[in-house]
């Protein structure tokens, strides 16, 4: 009817399902298996991805009664087999079989959904027809009209005849001589108007009651009287069916704006309805007429798009249906109240995941807490997060969930959690308030022991894909209007009545073959979910033996310098400790005596125990074990004779000891040797006790009572003042007597910290200087010079050009830069002016100034390096020397420097800028540089300090005109080929056709002109998805025919040649790097595509033997992530055209300069020493640099040379040679801006779009007659 207009929406219902039985978790043993059914007891189907409306339609069939068990009643001997489909002349009716098979399973199979995978194949079906979304009502006639070629020969060759058919007899009327003319008219639905009418029985009025009379300029021949007369036309309804099916004409045309657009006002519908002011003959029982509804096939979203899912009564009680959340209040609120007021009272253990899940859930009027909303009940209810809180030890909130299956469950389909102990009903939920029955229904209703017994009445069911959940016959009234409105109305016969053995009774009348069937998948599928929940609740521990340690200064040492002492054992979470105990007593079968497992930890400075695990009977995780937990295994009192210290009390302390000379330590010591790069100064790394105290970590060091223990003050490591970086003197507070009884923990030591051990004779030395409690550490490098260079081309002084003039001024670290300037001035004898000292990198560039107020070491000045005199100011502490340019980077302009305050704000330097290169307006704003020295974001805020934006000395802005972009968006040109426009909204879907399409594509992107579509303004937060997504609803593209944003490929331009791919869906604009003013081109794809960072886009074309020209091009996807080296490019090459890699030889063509670059596989002459191993070459570095969109010319040698030169490359390259000696000549060429121009003006003319043509529905069925 419209083709496949309605594309598939995201079905929250459907795709969100499957989702919430898993709890978010990862299978470790594969592929998680089909979920259980629900509490409704029905089984929904999945959505192959646009296939709702043949799911709701199917199990509109699954739920007529007679229409299965007419189906079931068909034998193999008149359908065939399955297993013979396939065999030559055999007529295996494949139609009515998948059919049969489909019901069965959603009948009896114990899933959540079930596939249509096997019935949409033998409808001949391809992959893409799952894809597209097509008219439902389309397809009930298509797929009866395939049943009854799929019979014909067969008992059932009158199946939709005898259920669907009936008649309907149109009458004139000659209002002159009385004449009637009848003509008869079949239906197996009727399509009511929408437009216009209010609800069902006024449009069934108007089609078979009113008259519509032939009168005026219509006048009706009577071939009776032979003249034109008037007369009057009318239908009636013949024959009715037992089932009658009423398709709503919801979607409608408006001439006037030339649009389709979908009625959403009110239309209502009846129950039960009464068809006899309808029929011709109106004088049979009255039961005749009467029919009562039983399905509702609704439509959600507008004419361009949309979703359908069904409402069914469920005729033979085959679910398990419970009263919607406002029908069923089963608590008073006073029993609520009373309830939550005791949870709240009893203290919470916040520490114990357990204890606070359950006082949540607890707390809830429902007994239930819908899992999406979970997470932020217990952020609310401790202030904490689950994955900064439990995650680490306890791991996802879902897997945690499943792996307490005893104390909860998932209810209301998987999307609400409830304990076992108080289990409500799961569709019951209802929000505080809602249960306020009055007091005098006792004390019973107040306690929810189990499932409610099923209420009388209409058991109405919501079928969505895959989710199944139970309504009230109100919610059908909610489908009257909107943009989720009715679509389709299915109704009974009242006569139809169910026999007593098909109520509750899924295998009533299902053929024995179907129901073993049945039995052997659901044998499969309990063992795929036990295999799987064994895999899901193993979980590796991490032993180490007490054999293999020792204890060295209280901690645990490996004994063995191996890296992996521990050894790996996977076990089930569910187990005991005492099950653990026995495990890993059978596997150490040396172990003797008593054996006892200890919670450890592997600290910088070893191994530390906490808790033993002494209770057998607890489960591992209430003893607080998770994976890759670390288990000590020893015999609970010492470890070689030593006894071990636990708890985190005596956690272990990895500290680094100073010391003026220390021996290289023995074998019996663990430790980390190093000596400094200073003289006078050695470390080593030591571990301590926690809990010992300073005194005994100086005697396990080996020295003295009188010793001075110190530690190292804030300011720099004690790697900073032995490498000389800085300069100066090191200082060291000395601990006081008192510390000596104070722990390692009291004194707030950790990991890392430097320790200073002196003799007393130490402080006599020139190196060390003790002044009250305060060492001063001078080392050789305390006392260095500065080179300053002085050059006459910066600094104007006399002499040559390039002299050069370089003196060495003595310095300290805490020596004043103003001092070190001065000094060098008078040395070298220079005039009076402005000078400031610049540092410079290692490539020679001038690094900014350096503020003079400040000492070498606070400047970060490396002593015997060398500086540069320079003319100019430098600025103080609280300003800012900075790098401008005006309107582009410096690297394309000129840049200037300028110094402004810190605090100054961007409007301000804006100014500033402004003024000092003679620039007066409003219409300009700031810029920074991005990493790759391009102009880059805006600086938005114009009243925000330099600072607050951390904007940092020697940074460099570039001024740029125009107004400043909006905050947070950017404004994007897009860009498509002119000769794609009309190839942009073809929806052919025929091979040839889709070929064409996809090579007319990627000749339009690379060679054609382009066409301008508009500009998006669209936030920076964005992502890619999204991007594409408001791309279409450009007005040049609304009719794209475009599935899915995968179909879309967006070009970043430059100079308006597509020059790079964008890639990642969910990446956010920002991460792509995308500023304001990009231009991107538009191209669509024949299949889906999401290109990985590694995957490289060439077109690459064969050359012609003999010839000097190619083949088309063809795009080509190479995968670089692993091997990057020329061989993989040309295997994947030979892959493509089925060739020989060794026959093949790849060159990278420049277009630029007309030129081929062979891609040759070689062996760098780089080799490792240690490894002695070649490393290869790169074709993504240099010199070749492969990107997207390169042309990789391809030649057999087997058939052809090896010339990659095409004429158009001789005569390219003979324009270049022109053109290089007419500018050598100072003829400048005057077309440039021409062309530009030109290119704009044929960018400006959009060209229209053709209609988006329909795609028909099919089914295709063999031949049976």
């Amino acid at each position: 009817m419209f083709g496949n207009l309605f594309e598939e929406e995201e079905c929250e219902e459907g795709s969100s399902s499957s989702a919430t039985h898993s709890g978010g978790r990862a299978a470790k043993g594969g592929d998680e298996p089909p979920a259980p059914r629900g509490r409704s007891n029905l089984c929904g189907i999945r959505n192959q991805g646009g296939t709702c409306y043949l799911n709701s339609l199917l199990q509109t069939l699954l739920f007529t009664p007679e229409f299965r068990e007419e189906l079931f009643s068909l034998g193999t001997d008149e359908l065939g087999c399955l297993e013979d489909k396939d065999k030559t002349g055999a007529k295996v009716r494949v139609i009515p079989l998948e059919l049969q098979r489909l019901f069965a399973r959603l009948l009896l199979v114990d899933q959540q959904s079930a596939s249509t995978a096997d019935l949409t194949d033998s409808f001949g079906w391809n992959s893409s027809e799952g894809t597209n979304q097509h008219d439902v009502q389309e397809l009930n006639r298509i797929l009866f009209s395939a049943l009854e070629h799929s019979l014909v020969g067969t008992s059932g060759s009158t199946l939709i005849h005898r259920l669907y058919h009936g008649t309907i007899v149109n009458s004139i009327v000659c209002k002159e001589c009385g004449n009637v003319s009848q003509r008869q008219e079949d239906f197996l639905d009727l399509t009511v108007c929408v437009c216009g009418v209010s609800s069902l029985e006024e449009a069934l009025w108007n089609m078979f009651v009113e008259e519509e009379m032939f009168e005026g300029n219509n006048l009706y021949r009577c071939a009776l009287c032979n003249r034109l007369v008037t007369a009057a036309k009318s239908a009636k309804l013949q024959k009715l069916p037992p089932f009658i099916t009423m398709s709503l004409l919801r979607f409608s045309f408006d001439f006037a704006k030339c649009e389709r657009y979908k009625e959403t006002g009110r239309y209502s519908f009846p129950l039960t309805i009464n068809l006899r002011p309808f029929c011709e003959q109106a004088d049979g029982v009255a039961a005749d007429y009467s029919y009562e509804l039983f399905s509702v096939i609704i439509h959600k979203g507008g004419c361009y798009g949309g979703h359908y899912h069904v409402y069914i009564r469920d005729i033979d009680r085959l679910g398990h249906w419970e009263p919607p959340v406002e029908d069923n209040k089963t608590r008073t609120q006073r029993n609520v109240n009373q309830e939550v007021k005791e949870v709240r009272q009893t203290k919470l253990n916040e520490d114990d995941p357990l204890c606070v899940l359950t006082a949540i859930i607890s707390q809830e009027p429902s007994k239930s807490v819908l899992l999406d909303q979970l997470g932020q009940k217990l952020m609310e209810k401790i202030g904490s997060s689950w994955s900064k809180t439990f995650r680490k030890s306890c791991g996802p909130i879902g897997k945690f969930l499943q792996s307490h299956g005893d104390l909860f469950m998932l209810v209301s389909n998987g999307t609400r959690v409830a304990l076992k102990a108080n289990l409500p009903s799961p569709i019951t939920s209802e929000p505080p308030g809602q249960a306020d029955r009055s007091a005098n229904e006792g004390p019973e209703c107040g306690a929810v022991e189990g499932p409610k017994p099923e209420q009388e009445g209409d058991h109405w069911f919501d079928l969505n894909d895959a989710a199944v959940t139970s309504i009230g016959v109100s919610d059908i009234e909610k489908q009257f209007q909107g943009k989720e409105s009715a679509y389709m109305l299915f109704y009974r016969k009242t006569q139809l009545h169910r026999p007593t053995g098909a109520l509750s009774s899924p295998q009533y009348k299902v053929p024995h073959h179907l129901i073993r069937m049945a039995e052997e998948e659901n044998i499969k599928l309990q063992k795929m979910r036990e295999d799987y929940e064994a895999s899901n609740n193993s979980f590796e521990l991490r032993l180490h033996l007490a054999s293999s340690y020792r204890l060295i200064n209280g901690t645990l040492q490996p004994v063995s310098k191996e890296p992996n002492v521990a050894t790996t054992l996977a076990f089930d979470r569910r187990k005991t400790v005492g099950d653990l105990r026995l495990a890993i007593y059978q596997e150490q079968e040396q172990w003797e005596g008593d054996m006892a497992l200890t919670v450890a930890k592997m600290l910088p400075a070893g191994l530390h125990l906490y808790n033993t695990l002494t209770d057998d009977s607890a489960s591992l995780y209430s003893a607080g074990l998770c994976a890759n937990c670390d288990l000590f295994v020893w015999n609970g009192r010492e470890v070689c004779g030593a006894g071990i210290l636990t708890g985190a009390e005596w956690e272990p302390v990895l500290l680094t000891v100073v010391r003026p000379f220390v021996e290289p330590p023995g074998d019996h010591v663990r430790m980390e040797f190093e000596e400094a790069t200073s003289g006078g100064l050695k470390k080593e790394a030591r571990a301590f006790a926690g809990g010992a105290t300073l005194g005994e970590v100086r005697e396990a060091l080996g020295q003295p009572v009188g010793s001075l223990l110190c530690q190292e003050r804030s300011g720099a490591k004690v790697g900073e003042h032995c490498t000389g970086e800085g300069g100066g003197a090191s200082g060291w507070r000395v601990f006081p007597p008192d510390d000596m009884q104070r722990t390692l923990k009291e004194l707030s030591l950790k990991d890392g910290d430097a320790l200073l051990v002196l003799e007393p004779q130490s402080c006599d030395s020139s190196m060390f200087t003790l002044n009250g409690d305060v060492v001063t550490v001078m080392t050789p490098s305390d006392c260095r010079w500065l080179q300053v260079e002085f050059c006459s081309a910066h600094g104007g002084g006399g002499g040559d050009v390039d002299e050069r003039r370089i003196v060495k001024v003595p310095a300290t670290g805490n020596m004043l830069l103003c001092d070190v300037k001065q000094r060098a001035i008078e040395e070298l004898q220079l005039p009076s002016a402005q000078y400031c000292l610049r540092q410079v990198d290692r490539i020679g560039k001038l690094l900014p100034p350096v503020c003079e107020e400040l000492s070498v070491r606070e400047a970060g000045v490396r002593l015997m390096t060398t500086m540069t005199l320079c003319l100019g100011c430098a600025p103080q502490a609280s300003q800012l020397f900075l790098h401008f340019s005006v309107g582009a980077a410096p690297s394309a302009g000129i840049e200037m420097d300028i110094i402004v305050e810190r605090t100054c704000t961007v409007k301000e330097c804006l100014k500033a800028m402004l003024d000092a290169v003679g620039l007066d307006g409003t219409c300009w704003h700031l810029r920074r540089l991005d990493w790759c020295e391009e102009v880059g974001e805006a600086l938005i805020e114009e009243h925000a300090s330099l600072s607050e934006l951390k904007i940092n000395n020697g940074e460099t802005l570039v001024v740029t005109e125009g107004q400043l972009p909006p905050k947070g968006f950017l404004k994007l040109s897009m860009w498509l080929p002119m000769d794609a426009a009309s190839s942009f909204t073809d929806n052919s879907h025929t091979e040839e056709h889709a070929a064409e399409l996809q090579a007319a594509a990627q000749k339009h992107v690379h060679t054609s002109q382009l066409t301008s579509v508009g500009q998006l303004e669209i936030s920076v937060e964005a992502t890619l998805e999204d991007l594409k997504a408001q791309v279409l609803t450009l007005p040049a593209l609304q009719e794209a025919c475009v599935p899915a944003a995968a179909f879309l490929r967006l070009w970043e331009m430059e100079g308006l040649t597509p020059a790079r791919i964008l890639r990642g869906h969910q990446v956010t604009l920002r991460k792509l790097k995308l500023t304001s003013g990009t231009d991107l081109c538009i191209q669509q794809l024949q299949k889906a595509e999401d290109l990985s960072p590694k995957e490289i886009l060439l077109n690459v074309k064969m050359g012609i033997p003999g010839e000097r020209c190619y083949y088309p091009p063809e795009e080509l996807i190479w995968d670089a992530s692993r091997d990057s080296s020329p061989r993989s490019l040309r295997t994947c090459v030979a892959a493509c055209y089925g060739l020989s890699p060794d026959s093949l030889l790849l060159a990278k063509h420049h277009p630029d300069k007309h030129t081929w670059e062979e891609i040759i596989s070689s062996w760098s002459q780089q080799v490792s020493k240690k490894k002695k191993k070649k490393k290869t070459e790169s074709l993504l570095g240099a010199p070749f640099h492969l990107k997207d969109n390169d042309v990789i010319g391809v030649k057999n040698l087997l058939i052809d040379n090896k010339e990659f030169y095409t004429r158009e490359d001789e005569q390219g390259q003979q324009r270049l040679r022109e053109q290089a000696e007419q500018r050598r000549k100072g003829e400048q060429a005057a077309g440039r801006s021409d062309c530009a121009g030109s290119q704009k003006k044929a960018g400006g003319d959009a060209r229209t779009k053709s209609k988006k043509p329909e795609v028909a529905l099919s089914i295709n069925v063999g031949v049976f007659r």
